[in-house]
């Protein structure tokens, strides 16, 4: 194991070691009046209660899972045998990394409200920090999970040639993310259901119907909605990122090992993508110090201050990744290192291009909130408009990345020596756009956290000067919001398409060692021996062969199968909760005068049970279409399904997510005084859109991510079945 290896698991114990730094930090802080405490309690035990029920049924299906994975290592043999235990960590660590992050920000909103009682600087910085603990939780388990499964399986695997011993542990390790993806799944849809039931019924109810602001203390709903962005928007973005930060360096990994198998330089190019991790790990909590704001900042010095952190952590990365991969004596140096700052740039341009196509800011979203005049329908017709429209950019800024990161490392060349070196280049480019997550996902959380602060400032009636504090760090959460939604989907692309690529060095793996058919002719080569390239030619994967084709309209129905199955699960479990809300205002109707406090708990109940029931159906379709395909038809099926789902799931999710914050946008646009204000016609117009967009942001869009992740990743752990058992 070379030395500079123990700067992964430093770095991992480092990020750790500062997430329990501020989290006692943050709970040192003074939580304000009883009221404040009181309400924080209640978003606390609602996302407590909800967290629990959601374990317990993920928990279920892990069992199931696992006991199945288990029958395919030890009695059908094909399977590797540490498949099962790798699994089952990678789900505990996200899980565990979402429960972390959950509880930092659950406890800091009423903080942060409070801090603002006193100072714009400050609640910036408490909301950021704590926003931090979810960032530096989430890249330490996964450094430290990858790391202590990479020392385990350097000691117990044994093989005489030290280029298979590498390939077998980066692929049993790769099999990790499996359960991370399959945690994130459960995440992020439940949550998604959940969060926009209650939203959907703070705002039709509360705001249109009631007339009273969505965070007032008599909307039934709001607490079950403050709870909402906790399961949804920390635990849910949460263990979406773990599995993309996983994904793309176990795959890189695993491409590495491909790429330089037989050489001196193996070892080097695994360790390389962990490495870099390590170090933007570091920079990561070193940015976090750096976010400092004044007072009476302006949004664009709010925003100012959060890129201060971002942006420096990311050049530094860009100058210690060179070094890197100088000391590890990679050839084609400068090719790789390009390959890392063509990711890095990638995910700032999605970032900035969401920025654009969703902020108040900017022409779209008041083209969006001028449409409001003439009523809700040309409102949803102009969002949808834009959504689709904002999809391309995102779309031509991958087209470029992956050409030049597949160019830089490969020397633009495309032959069986070079294609290896390309692949491996498109992986370390996905390490790059997420090596400083840490400081990346923490402006991410620091978004909930702030509109839950927001909602207790409002609830707790602190004041106009409080609000005005407390509605700044809100705009600018849902601006860094919408943008880590844009970074969320880049980076599940990138990933996904360096999974794809190790997909064929798995079908390699499973022929070779645990089918044990080292001879088999691949395009009349030795399976040992055989390239990326003549597995291509084996499986006659080609738009010609039928088989593929089917594969890629399998990949696009799974895409629109899920998104619509998730957009009606809220639309159902939101009914309830607009049932629940009218009958509250009719039964107790003390409600409105303040005499009576509203039944909070049922909400919750309601968002908690909905999400349960309607997130089972369309999580086990995601799990059970690679299988099918892979019984059916094979390596070439299988391919064509991940292709299918990666480009069709990519522009779908950049559509439905810049879509809904859009909408989000334009309402708040016109909540801040413009075409009308609060009250008047356009407003309630841009809340009909804002409804409309809850699901399309929070619930479809973001899961989406998942479900690309997830596809290609069952397809990696189930390649034994499309090898051995495929009618076609």
């Amino acid at each position: 194991m070379p030395l500079i290896f123990w700067l992964v698991p430093l770095s991992s114990l480092l990020a750790l070691g500062f997430a329990y730094y501020f989290f006692k930090q943050m709970m040192g802080e003074d939580e304000g009046t009883d009221m404040m405490k009181t309400i924080a309690a209640h978003v606390r035990k609602g996302a407590g209660a909800y967290l629990r029920q959601q374990y317990k049924v993920v928990a279920i299906v892990f069992a199931i899972i696992t006991i199945i994975f288990a029958i395919m290592a030890y009695v059908l043999g094909i399977q590797n045998p540490w498949v099962p235990f790798a699994f089952l960590t990678g789900g505990a660590f996200s899980g565990l990394a979402g429960f972390f992050g959950m509880k930092a920000a659950t406890f800091a909103s009423a903080r942060v409200a409070n801090a603002c009682r006193t100072s714009l600087d400050g609640g910036l910085r408490l909301a950021f920090r704590s926003g931090a603990v979810m960032g530096l939780v989430v890249v330490g388990l996964v450094l430290l999970d990858i790391s202590a499964w990479f020392i385990v399986l350097n000691i117990f695997v044994t093989e005489p040639d030290m280029g298979m011993k590498l390939l077998t542990i980066t692929a049993t390790m790769l099999t990790f993310g499996m359960g991370a993806s399959t945690q994130a799944l459960f995440a992020r849809v439940g949550g998604g259901i959940y969060t926009k039931a209650a939203d959907v019924g703070a705002d039709l109810v509360g705001k249109v119907e009631a007339g009273i602001p969505e965070d007032d203390p008599r909307n039934p709903a709001t607490i079950a909605d403050n709870v909402g962005d906790n399961v949804g928007d920390v635990a849910g973005m949460g263990a979406d990122l773990f599995e993309s930060f996983a994904g793309s360096i176990l795959a890189t990994a695993l491409l590495g090992a491909a790429a330089f198998v037989g050489t001196d330089l193996q070892m080097n190019a695994v360790i390389a993508p962990m490495l870099i991790a390590g170090v933007g790990t570091m920079l990561s909590i070193m940015g976090v110090f750096l976010v400092r704001t004044r007072e009476g900042a302006t949004q664009k010095e709010l925003l100012k201050s959060l890129g201060i952190g971002v942006n420096t952590s990311a050049g530094l990365i860009v100058v210690f990744s060179l070094v890197i991969l100088y000391a590890l004596g990679l050839p084609n140096y400068w090719g790789i290192w390009g390959s890392i700052v063509v990711g890095l740039l990638a995910g700032i341009a999605i970032g900035q291009s969401t920025e654009y196509f969703t902020a108040s800011a900017y022409k779209p979203t008041r083209k969006i909130a001028e449409s409001a005049s003439t009523g809700p329908a040309t409102l949803i017709i102009t969002g949808i408009g834009t959504g689709l429209i904002s999809a391309a950019v995102p779309l031509g800024i991958i087209v470029v990345g992956i050409t030049l990161a597949f160019g830089f490392s490969s020397g633009f060349a495309y032959d069986s020596a070079s294609l290896n070196m390309g692949l491996y280049g498109i992986g370390i480019a996905a390490v790059g756009l997420l090596s400083t997550l840490g400081i990346t996902l923490a402006t991410d959380a620091y978004g909930p956290i702030a509109d839950n602060a927001g909602g207790n400032a409002e609830m707790c009636q602190l004041g106009e000067e409080v609000r005005n504090r407390t509605d700044a760090l809100d705009a600018l959460g849902n601006t860094t919001a919408a943008t880590g939604k844009g970074f969320a989907i880049g980076s599940a692309a990138l990933t996904a398409l360096a999974l794809l690529a190790a997909y064929f060095e798995e079908v390699k793996i499973m022929i070779v060692k645990f089918l044990d058919m080292p001879d088999m002719l691949i395009n009349g080569i030795p399976a040992a021996d055989a390239q990326f390239i003549d597995f291509i030619h084996h499986y006659d994967i080609h738009l010609m062969n039928p088989t593929v084709i089917v594969g890629i309209l399998v990949g696009v129905l799974a895409v629109f199968l899920f998104s619509g199955m998730t957009m009606n699960a809220v639309g159902r479990a939101a009914q309830k909760m607009v049932d629940e809300v009218r009958r509250q205002f009719k039964e107790m109707p003390g409600i409105m005068e303040g005499k009576t406090e509203p039944d909070y708990a049922r909400c919750v109940e309601i968002s908690t049970k909905g999400a349960q029931k309607e997130m089972m159906v369309p999580s086990l379709i995601a799990l059970l279409i690679p299988v099918v395909v892979a019984l059916i038809f094979g390596v070439a099926g299988v391919t064509g399904l991940l292709v299918g789902t990666i480009s069709s799931g990519f522009a779908m999710a950049i559509f439905m997510a810049n879509a809904g914050g859009a909408w989000d946008n334009a309402k708040k646009y016109i909540e801040e005084g413009h075409y009308g204000g609060k009250g008047s016609e356009n407003h309630k117009a841009a809340v009909v859109g804002d409804t409309v967009g809850d699901p399309f942001k929070d619930t479809s869009g973001p899961s989406l991510n998942i479900l690309i992740k997830l596809m290609v990743m069952a397809s990696v752990v189930t390649v034994g079945v499309a090898v051995s058992y495929s009618l076609f």
